[in-house]
């Protein structure tokens, strides 16, 4: 038996869970993170490489915000990915990305990141699907390339939110003066290809999970949101066993 389709798992918490026991646990692991990010770049073993991904209005900028908030800012560094330049369309769809993966002992956040530049094409139409198919070979490739060659963690998120859930941020964005400048009249269109986004996605998740899994994150709760990515990078560091250099560096 097939699994079900992501799009169908819950995009809201359990109905089990307390607002305000997430909360505290969140805070308590947002001070765990720091305490890892400095031994995570003292150890200089490894890199670490967060990935959100979602649909418009989706939260990624506020999950970043709210889950590396307590970092220290040396040790990290977010890149956020936008249209194709001129300059970029002159190379493949790889060539912009790995200029900004992390080198060991940093944690670089994509806010975006090269999967938007398969998904949309596949929404649109703008490629055939054997280009398609190869982008994701190169895509597993490129990934198996930073964990085996640079100790790189690849983490993947994708920021779950219903289609009701989207329109209303949308719809904000248009009602809230703090909000309006994020307005785009392209998202309204994007929407309303909901159901191509996410055959899209879900090709994505079964194509592209070679060298890292996929999280299918609820998200139209943000409090609920923040705690499990949180949650997630703060056990994978916790699994490599960090400790502190032993040695005192030559001058």
């Amino acid at each position: 038996m097939e699994p079900e389709p992501f799009y169908t798992l819950p995009t809201q918490p359990p109905d089990s869970v307390s607002k305000s026991e997430v909360k505290k646990e969140t805070k308590a692991l947002k001070k765990r993170l720091a305490g890892l990010q400095n031994v995570f770049y003292a150890d200089g073993q490894h890199a670490l490489l967060v990935i959100f991904q979602g649909v418009d209005a989706s939260g990624k900028d506020g999950t970043v915000r709210k889950v590396f908030s307590g970092v220290n800012p040396a040790g990290c560094h977010v890149k956020s990915w936008k249209v194709l330049t001129e300059e970029e369309r002159q190379y493949d769809f790889l060539w912009r990305i790995h200029k900004h993966v992390p080198p060991k002992g940093m944690i670089h956040v994509f806010n975006r990141s090269h999967y938007e530049d398969i998904i949309v094409p596949r929404v649109k139409n703008l490629v055939p699907a054997e280009q398609l198919r190869k982008c994701y070979d190169y895509i597993n490739a490129f990934e198996h390339l930073l964990k085996e060659e640079n100790n790189t963690i690849v983490l993947k998120f994708y920021l779950h939110i219903s289609k009701e859930e989207q329109i209303k941020r949308l719809n904000e964005r248009l009602e809230d003066p703090r909000k309006r400048w994020k307005y785009d009249p392209g998202d309204f269109v994007a929407h309303s290809h909901w159901d191509s986004y996410m055959q899209a996605y879900r090709e994505v998740f079964e194509q592209c999970c070679e060298a890292a899994d996929w999280h299918v994150v609820p998200a139209d709760q943000k409090w609920y949101r923040n705690f499990m990515v949180i949650k997630k990078i703060v056990e994978r560091l916790d699994q490599l066993n960090l400790a502190y250099p032993s040695h005192i560096k030559d001058s």
